[in-house]
């Protein structure tokens, strides 16, 4: 009974945490996340997780460090031949990384420090550690992906209409709008899934965390050499 108190606490903390960040004050958007990344990591602590179930054991830092590096170069490869290809190229184009130094912010301070660290965390860490007690492996890929999608929601309002590849598939109106979000739950849900898979087959939150940041980052940088190129 205890441990499914634990995730219920998880999970109305992250839920409350999304909302305040996305629709109360642009400080609430910086700072939330973070610090309840690290509220949720000293609860649960507390309530008697190990380092080794929040993927946090330094024993495992060499194993994760390799993945890390590994997931990176894939990730780095995927993204500059999706930058190049003319098919795929309109995707990069989103509004918000329109400028180098926009994009060199976005991706070396806030994506790692605002989104990739603490949402691994979070996710990948403190959920993760509190499932696998309940559900085990199949439920922590299932619930954890799910919810890892569901996250994304207020995140990708307006995506749409902020990507000239999306808008010119979906179109910009509410329509398209809903198709946009629908289709990003699905895709980080399936990120999730990736992320989780990493996470248990190196040990370590160092894995997913490097993808998690070379997807986002890496994305961003590419997104503002592309809006450069092709003007």
């Amino acid at each position: 009974m205890h441990a499914y108190i634990d995730v219920a606490v998880v999970i109305v903390v992250l839920t409350c945490t999304n909302l305040i960040a996305h629709f109360t004050t642009p400080w609430a958007n910086i700072v939330t996340v973070p610090i309840a990344a690290v509220v949720l990591l000293a609860m649960v602590r507390r309530r008697g997780l190990g380092w080794a179930e929040l993927g946090l054991c330094p024993s495992q830092w060499r194993r994760g460090s390799i993945w890390a590096l590994a997931a990176v170069g894939v990730v780095l490869a995927a993204v500059l031949i999706g930058a190049l290809l003319p098919i795929t190229r309109p995707f990069f184009l989103a509004d918000r990384y329109a400028t180098i130094s926009g994009a060199l912010i976005a991706s070396m301070i806030v994506i790692p420090l605002q989104t990739a660290i603490p949402e691994e965390l979070a996710f990948r860490g403190v959920l993760h550690g509190t499932l696998d007690r309940v559900v085990g492996a199949r439920g922590v890929f299932m619930a954890g992906s799910m919810l890892f999608g569901l996250w994304h929601i207020a995140s990708s309002l307006g995506l749409t209409s902020g990507n000239k590849g999306l808008s010119a598939i979906l179109g910009g109106g509410v329509a398209g709008q809903i198709l946009g979000i629908a289709l990003a739950v699905i895709a980080t849900a399936a990120a999730g899934a990736v992320f989780t898979w990493l996470r248990r087959r190196s040990g370590s939150l160092l894995a997913p965390i490097a993808l998690h940041w070379s997807v986002n980052g890496a994305g961003a940088l590419a997104a503002a050499l592309v809006w450069h190129t092709m003007r």
